[in-house]
């Protein structure tokens, strides 16, 4: 079998397929809390929706991780796709504006099971700066370069009003962060280098509301 790691190196893999590894690696931990040693791209084709054969195409492009008429061994594949998702370690994250979204975000308690730690906490309201949240202190968000630079993160969540979203962006992109993740809804401008992942649930909701009947 394949070993992911060197598999990755120096290939360039389409944006759609990287996306819809980590639904793979949840279905696969999944089956394997059901108590199930092997599985196969049909069987995870059911559970996702995708065909078999977008499946077997998506993980080829990393190596050849099962065998024809045996399968994947889920505990295999499952450790395949985490050094593929650079997921063999804890990511600290930065999470930028603290008001009800932020808050309920620093609070979430499935990151740290994931892989992702909120390191450190930033806004510009005065009233905000030094409380906790989580027990993380609130940083004032003018020295955010400094601190993120100083901690050395490299992802952030953007969770900042609308018009102090590129400003923001552009301030994290100089601490050198490498993701966002964006629930401000506009388009953020960023370097080719910069991975931003949009989370707007108004563009989702009307999208969704094409398909449903008046």
């Amino acid at each position: 079998m394949a070993d992911a790691t060197n598999a990755k190196r120096n290939k360039v893999v389409p944006d759609i397929v990287v996306g819809r590894l980590p639904l793979y690696l949840r279905t696969l931990i999944r089956l394997e809390e059901e108590g199930k040693i092997v599985t196969s791209s049909q069987e995870l084709a059911t559970r996702l929706g995708f065909s078999s054969a977008q499946i077997r195409k998506d993980l080829s492009h990393f190596g050849e991780f099962g065998k024809q008429g045996t399968g994947y061994n889920i505990a295999y594949l499952m450790q395949q796709l985490k050094n593929i998702l650079n997921l063999d370690a804890m990511w600290d994250v930065a999470l930028v504006g603290v008001g009800d979204l932020g808050h309920a975000l620093a609070r979430y308690g499935r990151f740290v099971p994931k892989g992702f730690r909120i390191a450190a906490l930033f806004d510009a309201d005065p009233r905000k700066i030094g409380t906790r949240v989580n027990n993380i202190p609130v940083q004032n968000s003018e020295h955010i370069v400094d601190a993120i630079k100083q901690a050395g993160i490299k992802i952030a969540i953007l969770a900042v009003p609308l018009d102090v979203a590129q400003d923001t962006a552009d301030r994290l992109v100089e601490a050198g962060v490498q993701a966002i993740l964006n629930y401000a809804p506009t388009t953020l401008i960023v370097p080719p280098n910069v991975k931003v992942q949009n989370i707007d649930p108004i563009a989702h909701l009307q999208k969704m509301t094409y398909y449903c009947e008046r």
